[in-house]
């Protein structure tokens, strides 16, 4: 029973970071805003690089990207809270249903990695360049938090066996 409340206790801690991450997006809106404005805009990368040709510097397109990343957090928290309650449900059943469970955290996993993987380091990362940017860089962050994601994947994805 450890493990399979330490899988439960895991899902609610990334619900908890999602939401508190979606939070802090929303309600320190003005400061969140100007990082995906300054890396759409690519305006703090190298002088002259020869990839501007993508950067966006219409403020409609800065707030729509900006409540998508709100959005796919968001999601990501409550495909992690459903998936944690699937767990809690599962807990005392057998190994087949425990397992069976645990299809939710799949999907809360991917969404969480299309949001700091392919949002930050594809998309913001190398589409806009952020990491030429020594003031408006958030791959370090972004590679913490899907690195973590995906480390409780791979343990909550262990198999269980019958409880004793």
């Amino acid at each position: 029973m450890t493990m399979r409340l330490s899988k439960i206790v895991m899902c609610l801690c990334l619900a908890a970071f999602c939401f508190l991450v979606a939070f802090g997006n929303i309600t320190d809106y003005g400061s969140n805003y100007a990082f995906v404005q300054h890396v759409l805009s690519m305006d703090t990368t190298f002088p002259g690089n020869a990839l501007m040709y993508r950067a966006i510097t219409n403020p409609a397109l800065w707030t729509a990207g900006y409540w998508l990343i709100i959005a796919g957090e968001a999601i990501t928290c409550i495909l992690f809270l459903v998936a944690a309650w699937r767990l809690w449900g599962a807990r005392s059943g057998t190994a087949a249903q425990f397992n069976g469970a645990k299809g939710g955290v799949a999907l809360a996993a991917t969404m969480g990695f299309l949001v700091w993987f392919l949002g930050f380091m594809v998309i913001g990362g190398e589409w806009f360049a952020m990491w030429q940017s020594s003031t408006w860089n958030g791959q370090d962050a972004a590679f913490k938090f899907y690195i973590t994601i995906l480390a409780v994947l791979i343990y909550v994805n262990q198999p269980d066996g019958e409880l004793a």
